[in-house]
């Protein structure tokens, strides 16, 4: 059986976890709880950049990277529609929403980790760089939800991921007040049985 290297707090595992899900992969993975800044030898041993998610076939290969992991899994689903558009402009449009996705989890997590900083070391002008990119990104989607619609695609996944990544660990950011378009989108697609099963969690 496949394993994913995963943490329940990881925007980038959620993506595949909810992948695994809405593909009706869950008895071909099993999700191997790891905790990247631990430096498991096991875990640095599948992926030497020591992040998750990561993913280790039957054949012992590891895939790394969430968007290549992601790709690989969808391509063996057993349900579902594909996650990832095989060609023209909903394949541009669904890699370039998971890119969005995936900036605004860069954006959170890097705030995160500012944030865990002692308060003297803490830089105003990241924090400030950090928040502003996340808000323009809300921004764009709520003025331009179309961006959002049509069947699930990876795109979707990765910026639901990634907005409730912040709202996880980032709960006085504010953003569904600000842009209740968006968030009314937000509420329909994590009330998917995927995103339910999935929250993260420490």
């Amino acid at each position: 059986m496949m394993q994913l290297l995963t943490s329940l707090g990881s925007p980038y595992a959620r993506k595949a976890r909810v992948l695994i899900h809405e593909r009706g992969l869950g008895d071909q993975v099993t999700e191997v709880p790891t905790k990247a800044l631990e430096n498991e030898p096991s875990h640095l041993a599948a992926n030497p950049l020591g992040k998750i998610p990561a993913l280790v076939l039957n054949d012992g290969i590891t895939l790394v990277d969430s968007r290549v992991l992601c790709e690989y899994l969808d391509g063996l689903g057993v349900a579902g529609r594909p996650l990832f558009p095989a060609a023209g402009p909903e394949r541009w449009r669904a890699l370039t929403l998971q890119a969005l996705g995936d900036g605004i989890c860069d954006a959170a997590v890097l705030l995160r980790l500012e944030g865990l900083r002692p308060e003297a070391q803490r830089s105003p002008m990241w924090t400030e760089r950090w928040t502003a990119a996340i808000d323009r990104t809300c921004a764009k989607l709520n003025g331009d939800i179309g961006l959002l619609g049509g069947d699930l695609s990876i795109g979707q996944t990765a910026v639901a991921a990634g907005l409730d990544y912040v709202d996880f660990r980032h709960p006085d950011f504010g953003w569904a007040a600000r842009y209740p378009v968006l968030s009314a989108w937000m509420r329909a697609i994590t009330g998917r049985p995927s995103f339910q099963a999935t929250a993260p969690s420490d």
